[in-house]
């Protein structure tokens, strides 16, 4: 299986001089379609900055990012929305959702920027929102929903446009424990059902047991548990 999404040896580093931090070391990994790949870590381990180079969201200062076998990583800085935007869902810890918009709303607005079919802009957001069992929430706000909803509408956002891979950065840290465990079960259910790649970063053991790989960060390079 070709896998959608490679890292060689890519390396972050922050600063210059006494100031210089290396975030990311030498790091070598792929990601395949219905994988479920969680990375553990402790705090200040890289990865979050991991996660931000595979999502395109930060360059490497060397390797390579390779996605569907195209080296992304050297792409021309306004060629990046474009890339994210195909091929990328992402899910945060604080949610980021609008709170300016109802939860139907949310997920309406990302299906504009990626250039959805306009004509089933809203019936498409609610169809994602039913997904994840908030039909009867969809015009609600962010400050009206609990934080298990928030994260369901975060999911459903992640979704539109339907990219092949969903990067989530702590998706159960603001949850309790059986919220975090359904919220793991959706993705689950992502890389299984739907074919996606699911990456995660979390210190949640319950992650750990449902993950197909792990992977162990520390000090920036991947380590033996």
């Amino acid at each position: 299986m070709t896998p959608i999404l490679e890292l060689r040896n890519i390396t972050r580093i922050y600063g210059e001089g006494d100031n210089r931090v290396i975030a990311v070391d030498s790091v070598t990994l792929s990601l395949n379609r219905q994988e479920m790949l969680l990375i553990m870590g402790p705090s200040g381990s890289g990865k979050t900055t991991l996660l931000s180079m595979m999502g395109c969201i930060l360059r490497p200062t060397d390797g390579e990012v390779i996605i569907d076998n195209k080296v992304v990583s050297d792409s021309d800085e306004d060629m990046l929305p474009d890339i994210r935007k195909q091929y990328f869902g992402f899910v945060f810890q604080s949610f980021n959702l609008f709170p300016s918009l109802t939860a139907v709303d949310n997920v309406e607005l990302i299906l504009r920027l990626k250039k959805h079919d306009r004509k089933k802009l809203q019936a498409d957001a609610l169809r994602l929102i039913e997904r994840f069992g908030l039909a009867k929430r969809g015009d609600f706000y962010p400050s009206d929903m609990s934080g298990g909803e928030k994260q369901r509408v975060a999911l459903a956002r992640a979704l539109a446009g339907d990219p092949p891979i969903i990067l989530a950065d702590e998706p159960t840290a603001n949850l309790d424990s059986k919220t975090g465990l359904d919220v793991l079960r959706h993705l689950k259910g992502l890389a299984v059902e739907a074919q996606k790649a699911i990456v995660i970063v979390s210190h949640d053991p319950k992650a750990e047991t449902m993950a197909d790989r792990v992977v162990y960060l520390e000090d920036g390079k991947i380590k033996d548990k």
